[in-house]
């Protein structure tokens, strides 16, 4: 069948044989993975639940994996990671992604105010590390604050389909109740499984003037919180998606127990070593195009883009590999880790890696 497809593609070139498809019908594909938006709910404010119709080259995901999405917006291509909510293992085409409208986010604004059934998306294969092993632990805690909770309410959903007859606590912060997505399958999960304890948290920050007095804050994650949801932590896996600060909250009590290989963290925001831009110095030069510019101390992608250029990228966020580049010559700096790396000929992310001196990009 592939030998028929690369025979039939060399016959339509100079254009891919699903440019043609498409005339037929946009979902219609031969290679690449497409889905077609078959629900739209925005049920929750600030948030948009997309159920798609995956093509049948669709292969799956592991509960707590991500996505990555192709989203046409004035016809240019962007493309971003969400994770399904689904259980994994589902034998239908179907999967269901929820998504935040975050501020200045042009895909996720542009699916909370445009998506309707009849669009049609790019896909590309499920990724990441960030699962349930296969081998289910015999405890698990799952915590997640904001749009984190999808990765781990994919989780909690497979070990209800399971029937898993371990510990399990979800617990989820939140701004206020309604902010908390599929809420009503939460607490029909936790009522049909007595093993299963969900808890929400709505943290109040310090300062915060609450019936005229003013709190000294409350709500957010510390260890007698973790004692109180989860006194068996120390026995569990524990898996965590959320802001910054609750990620560094967790680590830091695990690390302090002795329990840092237990904690296993899927982050979708980028949090960088801080670089100062005095200290950015050298050209910048992509060799492809033939452009250069005066080092910024940004990252390669967005100095890429303020030189003109166009690279492909997809998360921006260092998960998604769509914006690797060949590094030709020089040293660089990767954005979270601070590491350098003055490897010629090399690979890197270019959204999240920054020029130190003079770098030569193949771009």
């Amino acid at each position: 069948m592939v030998g028929l497809i690369d025979l039939v593609q060399t016959l339509t070139t100079p254009h891919p044989l699903d440019r043609y498809l498409e005339l037929v019908s946009p979902a219609l594909t031969a290679r690449e993975l497409r889905a077609e938006v078959t629900h739209v709910s925005r049920t929750v404010p600030g948030s948009v639940t997309l159920t798609l119709r995956t093509s049948r080259r669709w292969r799956g995901h592991k509960a707590g994996q991500y996505i990555q999405i192709g989203v046409l917006i004035d016809g240019v291509r962007h493309v971003r990671c969400y994770s399904p909510i689904d259980p994994e293992g589902g034998s239908d085409r179907f999967l269901q992604l929820t998504v935040k409208a975050h501020p200045g986010g042009l895909v996720s604004n542009y699916l909370h105010d445009h998506a309707e059934p009849g669009m049609i998306v790019n896909l590309e294969p499920a990724g990441g590390v960030f699962a349930l092993p296969a081998q289910r632990p015999a405890k698990v805690l799952l915590i997640s604050g904001g749009s984190g909770i999808t990765p781990v309410l994919s989780m909690l959903r497979t070990l209800d389909a399971e029937a898993y007859t371990g510990e399990v606590t979800f617990l989820h912060y939140a701004r206020q109740p309604e902010m908390v997505p599929h809420r009503a399958e939460l607490a029909a999960i936790a009522n049909r499984r007595p093993n299963f304890r969900v808890e929400y948290r709505y943290p109040v920050e310090p300062g915060t003037v609450i019936d005229g007095e003013t709190s000294p804050g409350s709500g957010f994650f510390d260890y007698d919180e973790l004692e109180r949801v989860a006194p068996w932590f120390a026995d569990s896996q524990t898996f965590v998606c959320g802001p910054p600060p609750l990620m560094r909250a967790v680590r830091t009590i695990f690390e302090a127990e002795g329990l840092a290989d237990r904690v296993h963290s899927e982050e979708f925001t980028l949090t960088t070593v801080p670089v100062d831009p005095a200290e950015a110095t050298g050209t910048v030069t992509f060799s492809g195009s033939d452009v250069a510019a005066e080092n910024n101390g940004s990252s390669l992608l967005e100095q890429a883009e303020s030189a003109g250029l166009t690279p492909e990228y997809g998360c921006r966020m260092g998960i998604c590999f769509s914006c690797t580049a060949t590094k030709v010559s020089g040293c660089t700096r990767n954005l979270r880790t601070g590491e350098l790396d003055a490897d010629p000929d090399k690979q890197i992310q270019i959204c999240v890696n920054t020029a130190v001196g003079d770098v030569d990009i193949a771009l």
